[in-house]
């Protein structure tokens, strides 16, 4: 069974329906999100390469496998990987549904996807692809055009680098 996309109950939007599969990993979930917070990243880590091996499409294991390759390992490209995989996941379940828009980053079937498009797109930055972390984004905020994450500032911040655009010194006095 693959992700699938469906209109939401309030019909204002889509969102993403996990395989019956990840729904039956909500309680290992929740234990492995105990793990992190206590410390135990390496057992979390090997928990959650253990549920995507019972469900690859498990979102939540893709964006926690990026999260602590960043926090815990440092590790940048490895994490892209891991958003990046939950992120495809999303883009392929709505490119079956020809791409029905809009998909609110606030309704809580959604976030996560959302969560592991900002990873990717932060993870392409630091990586120096920068047109590539412009793509994710863009493709986010056509899905979500109210864009409540602010992700058109970073826009902006990945096209110039950081750099200051306008400098202002010495322009009032």
């Amino acid at each position: 069974m693959a992700l699938k996309v469906q209109r939401a109950k309030s019909g204002t939007g889509w969102v993403l329906v996990p395989p019956r599969a990840a729904r039956d990993c909500a309680e290992d979930l929740d234990e492995v999100r105990a793990m992190v917070e206590a410390g135990e990243a390496d057992i979390a880590i090997d928990e959650l390469r253990w549920l995507l091996g019972t469900c690859h499409e498990l979102l939540d294991a893709h964006f926690l496998l990026g999260q602590l390759a960043v926090e815990v390992d440092h590790d940048i490209p490895l994490a892209r990987g891991h958003f990046g995989l939950g992120f495809q996941l999303g883009i392929q379940a709505l490119r079956r549904a020809k791409m029905p828009t809009p998909v609110p980053v606030l309704h809580p079937a959604n976030r996560t996807f959302y969560d592991c498009g900002r990873g990717l797109a932060w993870c392409l930055h630091q990586l120096k692809k920068s047109e590539m972390a412009l793509e994710v984004v863009e493709q986010l905020l056509k899905l979500d055009p109210t864009d409540p994450l602010e992700l058109a500032g970073w826009i902006d911040e990945i096209k110039t680098d950081g750099l200051t655009v306008v400098e202002l010194k010495g322009l009032f006095g």
